[in-house]
């Protein structure tokens, strides 16, 4: 018999997590491997945040924070949702903690009974169909396609909404389409679910700086959504700290409390000296980011250009994140040098022998048609590694 709990028997490993290990297990092998499934920056973290973090050793914030995050953190978050966000939060709205991942876990934990269902965008983050599962949740998956830019539209969104609709969860900038949602789209979206006040949404803004479209823009900023949006942000993505573990919310203080009141029982306080780091990071003027982020422009236009030169392959422009999701739906029922394709999931793992470039399968993320590729690294291994896939992809 399997000892094991029903939960976690039941629960799929990240495939995101499951690809990287698998890339580091076959370079360790001695094997060329170019990995691009992780979502990770390959930058360093700035020096100043550095420098911060170190100055709070030094003045000995090696004790237990408080569950929901230093107070002083906390208002810089509140600062930055003002300033960048246009959101007005208390800091009795804001809840710290280890990574945004574990926010959302939190949301989900304290929002879910047992078949409230959750609308999922998809393609969708990777975890987001399993933490709202494993929180007695039913995700509801609305389809869309490279040829809308991977965005529901308001008519898609109401066909979904059930009286046991619960919350929608989605991300913007998008993991793993890049896609980013503007002003006039999210207040379509807000519209309908004005007609369904019992409707909570889940913003993930943890892409909200690496954007090419110019403009940002947070649902809670749209009038009437503040009061229904958990807004979901961190520090991993923008500011290269994906160590360090550090995520957000700024919620409903009913809900805030809430997530207080779990975290306080699971894990407590986030790191004190990340925290310190923290605040920091948030009050910085987000321009200290550019160079950051005008690489990741650049390689998104060098990534894009090389996949439109491979036949077989659709791809769409993505304004932000650092992620291309190209549909590679052509090469199904198709035979590439003895290998047959029948799905994202064969054409992934093909990929990984032939060209020894690792990937993650649509699947992964709602959507069977795609592959994700991370291009959070050099130009020279970019143009490597679609080298690879190009000649490995020829029919």
């Amino acid at each position: 018999m399997n000892p094991l709990s029903d939960r976690i028997n039941n629960l799929a490993t990240s495939q995101t997590l499951a690809m990287a290990a698998l890339a580091r297990e076959l370079k360790a092998q001695g094997k060329d491997i170019i990995s691009l499934s992780l979502g990770e920056p390959d930058f360093n973290t700035p020096d100043f945040i550095k420098e911060a973090a170190k100055k709070a050793i030094d003045e000995n914030y090696s004790t237990y924070s408080p569950v929901e995050g230093y107070a002083e953190l906390k208002e810089a978050i509140c600062r930055k949702f003002k300033r960048d966000n246009d959101l007005d939060y208390k800091p009795s709205q804001i809840v710290v903690s280890t990574g945004a991942k574990q926010s959302l876990y939190n949301i989900a934990q304290v929002m879910l009974n047992d078949g409230d269902e959750v609308i999922l965008p998809a393609p969708y983050w990777v975890s987001y169909f399993e933490i709202v599962k494993l929180s007695g949740g039913v995700p509801v998956e609305v389809p869309t396609s490279v040829d809308t830019d991977f965005k529901i539209t308001p008519e898609q969104l109401e066909a979904a909404i059930t009286p046991k609709t619960k919350m929608m969860w989605f991300s913007s900038p998008c993991n793993p389409s890049g896609s980013v949602y503007n002003r006039e789209e999210l207040t379509a979206l807000a519209k309908v679910l004005e007609k369904y006040p019992h409707v909570y949404i889940v913003a993930d803004e943890i892409y909200e700086h690496i954007n090419f479209s110019g403009t940002f823009c947070s649902i809670a900023s749209i009038p009437g959504m503040l009061e229904r949006t958990i807004t979901v942000n961190g520090v991993a993505k923008a500011f290269a700290m994906t160590g360090w573990r550090i995520g957000y919310i700024g919620a409903p203080e009913f809900i805030a409390k809430a997530c207080t009141k779990i975290q306080g029982q699971v894990t407590s306080g986030a790191n004190s000296i990340a925290q310190r780091a923290t605040i920091t990071a948030v009050d910085a003027d987000p321009s200290v980011l550019k160079h950051m982020v005008d690489a990741f422009h650049s390689r998104r236009d060098l990534v894009v250009g090389l996949l439109k030169e491979i036949p077989g392959v659709k791809i769409n422009v993505p304004e932000g994140a650092f992620y291309v999701f190209p549909d590679i739906s052509s090469f199904f029922g198709k035979t590439l040098k003895g290998t047959e394709i029948k799905n994202a999931m064969d054409l992934s793992m093909y990929l990984l022998a032939e060209a020894n470039v690792a990937t993650v399968t649509g699947d992964a993320f709602g959507n069977p048609d795609c592959i994700r590729f991370s291009y959070a690294t050099s130009d020279e291994i970019l143009k490597e590694a679609l080298k690879r896939i190009k000649d490995a992809l020829a029919l």
